[in-house]
């Protein structure tokens, strides 16, 4: 796969490519009160260039002109902005092929794509109330169109 062909939704992405540059490390404030390190590398192949992210272990593996194998990486965005992630299923190698020539235009990292909010939104479960999703506190009363006798439903706790 080429540069150039890489979008948003990118998976499963092999390329080779050069590295042009590579950023100073950055702290990172886990989700879960760790931080992580991270680093940007600029890889170019005779297609275009995309920005690297290097994480924790991945750091000082690369440096500045060495040729690279990325096998099964993936395409993330970042603030909107496309980033390639080799990921922990997903290689990154040092490779003896050379490639002669590389630009940085187009610089897929620098067209800025629309990213999707996340939401958590569940449905609502009905579970066949009367009352349209309201709790029925009657517990020993006639919950309108229950077919069992009122006798049926006392000691039933009904939330």
């Amino acid at each position: 796969m080429k540069i150039r062909d890489l979008n948003p939704q990118s998976k499963r992405v092999d390329v080779s490519a050069k590295c042009l540059d590579v950023g100073e490390p950055k702290e990172i404030p886990g989700k879960f009160g760790n931080s992580r390190r991270v680093a940007e590398a600029t890889i170019a192949d005779e297609t275009g260039a995309i920005i690297l992210s290097l994480w924790d272990d991945q750091i000082g593996t690369v440096a500045k002109e060495d040729v690279m194998d990325i096998k099964n990486g993936y395409v993330s965005l970042v603030r909107g902005h496309m980033r390639l992630n080799v990921g922990k299923y997903g290689t990154l190698a040092k490779s003896d092929k050379a490639i002669a020539s590389t630009t940085t235009d187009p610089n897929m990292s620098d067209k800025e794509y629309e990213q999707e909010r996340r939401r958590f939104d569940r449905p609502r479960r009905d579970f066949g109330s009367s009352s349209g999703g309201r709790r029925d506190r009657d517990f020993g009363g006639d919950r309108g169109g229950d077919d069992r006798p009122k006798y049926m439903n006392k000691g039933r706790r009904r939330f």
